[in-house]
């Protein structure tokens, strides 16, 4: 098995209440992809970041990855939405549909916001 050399840095979290299966399933989840997604030409970084906006708390996961064209980001949270074939990359396409329904249980919403080639930043919101 081929190690990824990623590297995760993780801000100091605030405790939110939820189901802490399903809500260590959504980080895994975005962390999972952050590293399999990774460029083939530098180690994945992944930063992982919370913060206070309107009674909310605003997650975001940023890597350094391969990125997601504009045109498919609001395609990738559907049940089986795969955007790579599964020679390429392994997989189900069910992990970020996974996450939107985690997220959205709990009142808050999840989106991308990302360039081709230049990394993506997964964020979403949890009531606080």
């Amino acid at each position: 098995m081929k190690t990824s050399g990623a590297r995760v840095t993780v801000d100091r979290l605030p405790v939110v209440r939820g189901n802490e299966i399903q809500l260590v399933r959504l980080f895994q989840n975005l962390i999972g992809n952050a590293i399999k997604y990774r460029s083939p030409d530098r180690p994945p970084r992944i930063d992982v970041h919370a913060e206070r906006l309107n009674g909310f708390w605003q997650f975001s996961i940023r890597d350094n990855g391969i990125g997601i064209d504009p045109k498919y980001q609001s395609e990738i949270f559907g049940l089986f939405k795969r955007l790579h074939g599964g020679s390429e990359y392994s997989g189900t396409g069910i992990g970020l549909a996974i996450c939107q329904r985690i997220v959205e249980r709990y009142g808050g919403r999840i989106w991308v916001e990302s360039e081709l080639g230049q990394g993506s930043t997964f964020r979403f919101t949890l009531p606080g």
